[in-house]
């Protein structure tokens, strides 16, 4: 039984690495963050049209994808729950990740048009009143560390962009307070576009490291947590087990990584010695932060690659994938 291949689960063992998508309360905050968002959009909306502040508007922009990024992010957690198909086999979770690549290339836009709109002001200054700037920043400030905070402890890269855009929008209010206070007093106008300019890098620094993120997972790289070699070492140590290769090591979502490999045994092994082998694999993979493993063992005998990756180099060993498909074909009819 070299070729069959060994499934161990290892959910609900989280070891540190939160799975956000097992718990309803998230849902439920970003429920309630999502509506409390409008009542800062229009509280900003309004201060500034009436100030004429544009890094108070800036501040509504930026608003306006917090909802847009809370609402995807509560979608995507209740797609996530769902139960897994046999047309998505992993279930949904990948939504979750979709969502906060589609919310970071939207902060990287926005902070063009505040950019734009800041050269325009500069060429052009405007009279800002500063009343109005401190309600609707003030309101903004209050409002956003209150949803910020009560997310901020969730390890998971959909509810991180949320909460990104919140903190980032709390950190940019906390500007506009301070610049209002700056005109007030010195009527110095250009801080409003000066203010503007720097939310607009705050916003779009954060959505860079965002958009890196997702992309990993969506390439399905190896998780920055897990040391591919520190992995291979781990399953080289089971005695009994000679090598490894065909590796891969990959994130279905944030907190959620999965393996795949070829073992070769020493070829004394037993049915059920095997099985005590794959157990304390499944053991020690757990402990790296995987849960979920696919291992097909092999003896030393069987066409293999000649280094821990597949790299399709090695031409008897994808003539034997080939042979092996042709057969689980041949069985499927």
């Amino acid at each position: 039984m070299s070729h069959s291949h060994h499934h161990a689960h290892g959910h609900g063992h989280s070891h540190g690495h939160g799975d956000v998508f097992h718990s309803h309360a998230p849902i439920g905050k970003m429920k309630q963050a999502f509506f409390l968002s409008f009542i800062i959009l229009a509280v900003e909306v309004v201060g500034g049209l009436i100030s004429h502040s544009l890094a108070l508007l800036s501040d509504a922009g930026h608003v306006l994808t917090d909802i847009a990024a809370i609402g995807l992010s509560w979608y995507a957690m209740k797609q996530s729950l769902k139960a897994p198909s046999e047309g998505y086999t992993f279930g949904y979770h990948r939504s979750g990740i979709l969502a906060a690549f589609i919310n970071a290339v939207s902060l990287i836009l926005i902070a063009f048009v505040i950019l734009w709109e800041a050269i325009q002001r500069f060429q052009s200054p405007q009279e800002v009143g500063s009343t109005w700037m401190f309600i609707g920043a003030g309101v903004g400030l209050v409002m956003n560390l209150y949803l910020g905070l009560g997310l901020s402890k969730e390890d998971n890269v959909n509810v991180k962009s949320a909460v990104l855009h919140m903190l980032g929008d709390a950190a940019a209010s906390a500007g506009v307070i301070v610049g209002g206070i700056i005109i007030h007093f010195t009527g110095w106008y250009v801080v409003d576009p000066i203010l503007s300019v720097l939310i607009a890098f705050l916003i779009a620094y954060g959505a860079i490291g965002l958009v890196r993120d997702t992309i990993r997972i969506l390439m399905e790289a190896t998780p920055k947590d897990v040391d591919l070699k520190k992995v291979a070492e781990a399953i080289q140590g089971v005695e009994g087990v000679r090598g490894v290769h065909d590796l891969h090591v990959w994130s279905i979502t944030s907190g959620k990584n999965a393996l795949c490999c070829h073992v070769t045994l020493d070829g004394t092994a037993t049915i059920g010695g095997s099985q005590a082998m794959l157990r304390e694999i499944e053991h020690r993979l757990l402990h790296l932060g995987i849960g979920h493993c696919t291992v097909q063992m092999e003896d030393d005998g069987h066409p293999h690659a000649k280094t821990m990756l597949c790299d399709g180099s090695e031409p008897a060993h994808d003539h034997h994938h080939a042979r092996v498909a042709e057969t689980a074909h041949g069985h499927a009819h």
